[in-house]
């Protein structure tokens, strides 16, 4: 087993780590921008390096200084977390080369999944149902519209090395589409150094639901059952439950089978996540992959007892799963909520020094901490502060102690988005399961514009 990991991250994730890490017996380096240097994280690893200014690529995507810090701490494994350098195929081959395990699976898998339009063709060569859209990337904006047009719309234009939303929208018409296509374009050359766009079929009131999944590279491959993800704002997660309370065992099973199928025909070693968008008649398609550990990950592990960076790091190591399927089940039921530093409303970033923070405590609730009282919050990274994690026998008893929890949350001294999740949580429709990804803009903004 490994003696020493270097986190190469931030936050509430880097926190996570270094948990497991002491758990484990594992010595953890952690490495912080000048932004940071008071982050709880910093002071609860074994070590701690400054690694430059407060911007990411002075700091957390330097790649060649995390290196070099690894080095000369005599880490043996980096784990990425997620975000930031955790599906850079170039990072993950260079920590390889370096002569570290990079805690995740290969950087071919990496590209080939980070790439939309090549992941869709894996996807349909493993059998597993994709939208329909276009295998090839798109030369132009008109052929852009003759596959719109062959598709029928509604459809999704997205970038191929997009994520998080970027370079992504639902267009309508020709008209939409022309005036879409070099906008997102752009966006998504400048986010992700790579302007390429495809389309698919938009599916209407459609679920956000993925299946977790681990394969140890010796051909032994489970999936953890899924997470219900449609409560989104501008396309990102902000509430995550695990099970679905809307999809049936059949479909559970056969979501889960495909996921599976999907790693074995990938070879994929480590943690990962297959996303599939779900239609009114449970019909599933796949969205997209990811390559690492994902924020949600901790309603997974309260269902199934399970503790992912345990496995993630057991994988790396060199050890085949200690499980099968059949000794999976869920037990109970799970919910996270991310606490943004934002704009309840206007869903903008809300950077200052919290002069208050206070979060709830007592029988099934977790708290992952990015922050604590009297942190500056900076503008530099994600506007997430928190994560809270909730508990229950059941879905209703889940529900009762995330209000519950909501209302003892104190963060003052920044705009947060909990007023948002105090409404989410409470609303009726929620309450019964009804979680499209159209939820916000139905039952949330529309309330903002009564006011």
């Amino acid at each position: 087993m490994f003696t020493k990991i270097l986190i190469a991250n931030r936050g509430e994730i880097a926190a996570r780590i270094i948990r497991t890490c002491k758990k484990m017996g594992i010595n953890t380096v952690a490495v912080y921008s000048e932004a940071d240097e008071d982050a709880p994280y910093v002071k609860q690893a074994d070590e701690s390096f400054l690694i430059g200014k407060p911007r990411v690529n002075e700091s957390y995507l330097n790649i060649e200084k995390i290196l070099d810090t690894a080095r000369k701490s005599g880490a043996e494994a980096i784990h990425p977390g997620y975000g930031l350098l955790s599906e850079n195929a170039g990072f993950a081959r260079k920590c390889r080369e370096a002569g570290l395990t990079f805690i995740g699976p290969s950087s071919d898998v990496i590209a080939k999944m980070g790439d939309k339009v090549a992941a869709r063709q894996a996807m349909k060569e493993a059998g597993v149902p994709i939208v329909p859209g276009t295998d090839q990337a798109l030369k132009d904006v008109e052929e852009a519209k003759a596959y719109a047009n062959e598709f029928g719309y509604p459809v999704m234009l997205k970038a191929a090395a997009g994520g998080g939303g970027i370079g992504m929208q639902a267009v309508k018409n020709d008209q939409e589409l022309e005036k879409a296509f070099e906008g997102n374009s752009k966006r998504a050359a400048s986010f992700f150094g790579d302007g390429t766009m495809f389309l698919e079929k938009q599916i209407l009131n459609p679920r956000h639901i993925e299946i977790q999944v681990l394969g140890d590279g010796f051909g032994n491959a489970v999936h953890l059952f899924e997470r219900e993800c449609s409560i989104q704002r501008r396309h990102q997660k902000v509430l995550e439950e695990a099970p679905s309370p809307f999809i049936s065992q059949k479909t559970r099973d056969e979501m889960g089978n495909k996921a599976v199928q999907a790693v074995k025909a990938l070879s994929y070693k480590n943690a990962g996540t297959i996303e599939f968008l779900v239609d009114e008649e449970e019909n599933f398609y796949f969205l997209e992959m990811n390559t690492r550990l994902q924020v949600e990950h901790p309603v997974t592990e309260e269902i199934t007892g399970l503790d992912l960076v345990e496995q993630q790091i057991k994988i790396a190591d060199g050890d085949p799963l200690s499980f099968t399927q059949d000794d999976l089940g869920i037990k109970g039921h799970a919910i996270e909520v991310r606490i943004y530093a934002e704009d309840p409303e206007r869903f903008f970033p809300s950077p200052g020094n919290l002069t208050k923070f206070e979060v709830p405590e007592g029988d099934g609730i977790r708290n992952e901490l990015a922050v604590h009282g009297n942190s500056k919050v900076t503008p530099f990274y994600d506007p997430m502060i928190a994560k809270l994690v909730v508990y229950g026998m059941d879905r209703h008893q889940a529900i009762d102690r995330l209000s519950n929890a909501l209302e003892r949350y104190r963060a003052e001294g920044i705009k947060t988005n909990i007023p948002m999740l105090k409404k989410v949580v409470n609303h009726e429709r929620f309450k019964a399961g009804d979680t499209k990804t159209s939820f916000v803009e139905e039952f949330y903004l529309p309330s903002l514009a009564e006011k």
